[in-house]
């Protein structure tokens, strides 16, 4: 975990007691820690005086090797799977990654009154949840997934942050394999929790999108029995994800759903729509350009309901959300626009977001790097971006970085519009390209979009496009 993932809040503390009845370990020779512990951490940089370091095992690490170190820097407790020659407190356990699992499961378990919603998709997550976390926080405090904590190791993190005056938790359910969902859901123990859509992300790991949609469904089985799953209506694999559900009730979303969306407009920054739900409709000025938000704002209208929130309180808290950093953040750089859409990407992220740039003033150009976890239809998927993007009208270029920018090339060839395409294998050669762009249509103002997968850092390619303007 990185400092950007690190709570800065006080936590609520855990006794020693608490710590061995949470993990089913035992202590290293009796020697057991004489204080509380004020936060339980995986990072060996940040361990110090009052936390305990549990130490995790990977395929190219080992945590274990850094608990002398921690020791050395003053922490006193060390949570680990093989006790370790330090000076330290050693709590041993069978596994530690499980074991982060056992304690955040025993933190939510604490607190029986919390309300939890649970979400996943392949697209859509991030976005829906900060747009829950408006609806919600207004009302009382809410803990809400922060970064990309969605996975086994980070949604315990989540749950280890839970303090007794929070009244709702709005987690992040990510799958990149299977049985990760049924291990988090279980742990989150939600009350309302469903999915937004089954697309093409992680299509390697699962084998197609059928395995895609058995994956993300387990997160039905661990939801209250009196809870709601919030299903979508209009997904090609409705039926399949309806055949999931346990609960007796359900929220559907989407086009010939119980809460869906008419009159909507899009403007370049925003978005205006009739929201309606099963009692009532209302009118809404949604922050967040493209349709595909405003298909969130209504999968977040679903679950908002589903938890017992007025539509009034979910009207004001979606017209008060803000975009996740890296989200289609609109950024004004002298006479150009910049769009920083780099926090991830996934086929229909990518579609969705050259949507939102055709709406846009000037010469449109979109510039994006590779999706990683395709698998072996990597090259293919490539190739139907290309060929897609290029033809979206108004966008003017499309500017493909990466292994991948020749399979989207061709893309872009099969069709009348292979022009719009350049294709560089990094960013040091796609940079001057850009910066030529710019001086051949000045004094014209332009806006660019960026966008790839988290690995490709595609935001470095525009911080530096825009020093050079």
């Amino acid at each position: 975990m990185h400092t950007s993932t690190t709570s800065t809040v006080p936590l609520e503390p855990w006794t020693a007691s608490e710590l061995a009845e949470a993990t089913q370990g035992y202590w290293l020779n009796d020697r057991v820690p004489d204080t509380d512990i004020k936060r339980i951490l995986t990072d060996s940089r940040h361990a110090e005086l009052g936390d305990a370091f549990l130490a995790l095992k990977g395929e190219r690490f080992d945590a274990h090797n850094f608990v002398a170190q921690v020791a050395a820097q003053g922490c006193q407790l060390a949570i680990v799977s093989q006790p370790i020659d330090a000076d330290i407190c050693q709590l041993v356990v069978a596994d530690t990654r499980l074991a982060l699992g056992h304690l955040g499961a025993y933190r939510r378990a604490k607190h029986p009154a919390l309300k939890v919603i649970a979400l996943t998709g392949s697209s859509g997550k991030t976005t829906t949840k900060e747009m829950l976390g408006s609806i919600l926080s207004r009302l009382a405090p809410t803990l809400i997934t922060r970064g990309n904590l969605n996975n086994d190791l980070g949604v315990p993190m989540m749950l280890l942050e839970l303090r007794s005056e929070h009244q709702y938790a709005v987690m992040e359910l990510g799958a990149s394999h299977k049985g990760e969902i049924d291990y988090t859901s279980n742990l989150v123990q939600p009350q309302v929790a469903g999915i937004l859509n089954i697309g093409t992300a992680h299509l390697g790991e699962f084998g197609g999108r059928e395995g895609i949609c058995l994956a993300k469904s387990e997160i039905y089985t661990h939801i209250a029995k009196v809870g709601t799953s919030i299903v979508p209506a209009a997904d090609d694999f409705t039926d399949q994800i309806r055949g999931a559900v346990q609960t007796e009730q359900q929220i559907s979303f989407g086009l010939g759903g119980d809460v869906y969306a008419t009159d909507i407009q899009l403007h370049s920054q925003s978005a205006t729509f009739k929201l309606h739900t099963p009692s009532a409709e209302h009118l809404v000025n949604l922050p967040f350009a493209g349709e595909h938000n405003v298909q969130n704002a209504v999968a977040a209208t679903a679950f908002a309901l589903a938890i017992g929130i007025g539509l009034d309180d979910i009207v004001t808290g979606l017209e008060q959300a803000q975009g996740a950093k890296g989200r289609l953040n609109f950024i004004q750089h002298k006479t150009h626009l910049f769009i920083d859409d780099t926090y991830n990407a996934n086929p229909t992220s990518m579609r969705a977001a050259a949507e939102v740039l055709a709406q846009q003033e000037g010469v449109r150009v979109m510039v994006v790097g590779d999706i990683g976890e395709l698998g072996a239809s990597a090259a293919q998927q490539h190739y139907m971006l290309g060929r897609d993007l290029v033809s979206v009208k108004g966008i003017n270029f499309v500017i493909a970085v990466g292994e991948f920018a020749p399979a989207m090339q061709e893309g872009a060839r099969s069709t009348q519009y292979g022009k719009k395409m350049q294709a560089f294998l990094n960013q040091q050669q796609a940079l001057p390209l850009l910066i030529s762009l710019v001086e051949t249509h000045q004094p014209q103002s332009m806006s660019f979009l960026f966008k790839g997968s988290r690995f490709t850092h595609m935001e470095t390619l525009m911080a530096e496009l825009m020093e050079k303007l």
